[in-house]
């Protein structure tokens, strides 16, 4: 369990980086940047993969396809739900749609909870009850500033729940199923690529692209290998509850592009502080009780 969170933390960081560094990647647009970013993280995670002896994963679940052909439409589809979410991130912050996202992510650990619950009867310990109650807060706080809910925002947290949940029906919930998942996307991401106002000659006109997109994909990779780890090392209730060290690590780098929380936002944001702080406390206590045994 300490391992997974460890993981999760480690994943959420490298996320708020990798938001931060697309404001690096001017003039590509969030389209552009989706398309780079899929296109240097499967090379970056296919060494991992292989380096790590992971890469058998991703035998076993050729065999299994070739065997059981029907699990096809349901491996497009996990493909498709990730590759959303991953365009969504990148896009979003480029088109007027980061508070909408950031919501998304602010009710996804609840979503999360609610799933864990509902499809695998998982219950709560009493530290995570706070949280939820806390994080809780929060959100609510949320929705009475923002005052509904858009796409994006539904997109968010109804598609990752769904992802998590076909990746255990379908029995690829392992780095051969991530791997998978983006290769199938690489086709689209290079037709993104391709559209964009200069294409490849982008790389020539903007000579400093040349060492920051490869830092995209090698930030990409990691961050989604410790976050599928992390996925198969927890409860589905705790690691989506993990999920709010993000939105807080996505604040941090808000601040530091230069926005600012409102007087209103207050009550959203130190709630859902809190409700880290206690899943936090709860990981060291289980970590202690790890050693003395």
């Amino acid at each position: 369990m300490s391992k997974g969170v460890v993981l999760s933390v480690a994943a959420s960081v490298l996320f708020a980086v990798m938001y931060y560094f697309t404001s690096l990647l001017t003039p590509l647009s969030g389209l552009e940047i989706f398309g780079w970013r899929m296109l240097l993280t499967v090379p970056c995670m296919t060494v991992f993969m292989v380096v790590s002896g992971e890469w058998r994963h991703v035998w076993e679940l050729l065999r299994l396809l070739a065997g059981k052909p029907q699990l096809i439409g349901g491996i497009v589809l996990s493909s498709v739900l990730l590759g959303v979410q991953l365009w969504l991130f990148m896009w979003a912050p480029l088109n007027g749609r980061s508070l909408d996202v950031s919501l998304g992510y602010f009710l996804l650990p609840l979503t999360m909870v609610l799933t864990g619950r509902l499809v695998y009867g998982e219950k709560l310990s009493r530290l995570q009850l706070i949280a939820v109650v806390l994080a809780a807060i929060g959100v609510l706080n949320e929705l009475y500033q923002v005052g509904g809910f858009s796409w994006a925002t539904l997109l968010v947290i109804i598609g990752y729940p769904i992802y998590f949940v076909l990746r255990k029906r379908l029995a690829t919930d392992h780095l051969g199923g991530l791997w998978l998942d983006m290769a199938l996307m690489l086709p689209v991401a290079l037709w993104f690529v391709q559209s964009g106002e200069q294409g490849f000659a982008v790389l020539d006109a903007h000579k400093g692209l040349y060492g920051l997109i490869p830092m995209l994909g090698l930030i990409s990779a990691s961050a989604l290998v410790c976050y599928i780890i992390a996925s198969r090392l927890l409860a589905f209730s705790l690691f989506g509850l993990l999920s709010y060290v993000e939105p807080v690590l996505l604040l941090g780098v808000a601040l530091l592009l230069g926005e600012s929380i409102g007087a209103g936002e207050w009550l959203t944001y130190i709630p859902i502080w809190l409700a880290v702080m206690v899943l936090v406390f709860e990981g060291f206590k289980h970590l202690m009780r790890q050693r003395r045994a």
